[in-house]
């Protein structure tokens, strides 16, 4: 079978996006509705600075466990879904359907860019101090967006824009807002239920822990993999 000019690059970047996308949440998506998998934390969390075990496991099992077993269930119920079921029953299901599918998504990222020495370095260290001056700048207004979230909820996405191959950090107010074109490349929860049993309400507290213990290696990776995506589109 022959492919187009469109056909490539359309296959090139979407292999490019998967790329930086978690592993178990590519393999559920690419199985039957209501397949996906729970991912288990890729550190050990006894090991990171300023953030606890009990916390991280809590975390892990019961937030994002959650949403990784409401995705399968919604998923089912959707299997059933036919020209005769109401549609405000459709519109339902598709809602929760996106928000279980995107916090899943965006739970895996945060904990696959933790369990790092916290130093950045590489290419995405070079991007960030060239688009803001400094690099410490950037992590300024970073801070700035995770603390205007503070005593709420939501996610501070470091997040590649594809149609202007440019770092941009956004803003959520929930698992449903997200940059269009962005492909997530440092992902960091600032629902209550991330640093609460830590920390309490002292949300800069745990902004600093998160700090400590990024994985710049996976971001970078991520950087990497978005970038050829980027370029692809442009072609």
């Amino acid at each position: 079978m022959q492919m187009n000019r469109r056909d490539v690059l359309t296959t090139f970047t979407l292999g490019s996006a998967a790329m930086a996308l978690p592993e178990l949440h590519r393999q559920g998506a690419a199985g039957k509705p209501g397949s996906h998998e729970i991912k288990p934390l890729p550190f050990d969390p006894t090991k990171l600075r300023g953030l606890s075990d009990k916390l991280l496991v809590s975390h892990h099992d019961n937030n994002y466990g959650g949403a990784v077993k409401n995705l399968n269930k919604v998923e089912a119920e959707l299997a059933n879904v036919n020209k005769d079921t109401a549609p405000f029953l459709v519109a339902g299901l598709k809602e929760r359907e996106l928000t279980f599918r995107n916090s899943a998504a965006l739970h895996e990222h945060y904990f696959g860019n933790l369990g790092g020495d916290g130093k950045p370095g590489g290419a995405v260290e070079q991007a960030l101090a060239a688009a803001h001056g400094t690099l410490g700048r950037w992590e300024e207004l970073f801070r700035a967006t995770a603390m205007s979230l503070a005593g709420g909820s939501g996610w501070v996405v470091l997040a590649h824009d594809l149609y202007r191959d440019a770092l941009v950090s956004c803003w959520s107010g929930g698992h449903t807002q997200n940059h269009a074109v962005g492909l997530p490349l440092l992902v960091l929860d600032m629902y209550e239920h991330a640093f609460h049993l830590d920390y309490g309400a002292a949300a800069a507290k745990y902004v600093d822990a998160f700090f400590a213990n990024v994985k710049w290696e996976e971001v970078n990776r991520r950087f990497e993999a978005a970038r050829k995506a980027a370029a692809a589109m442009r072609a």
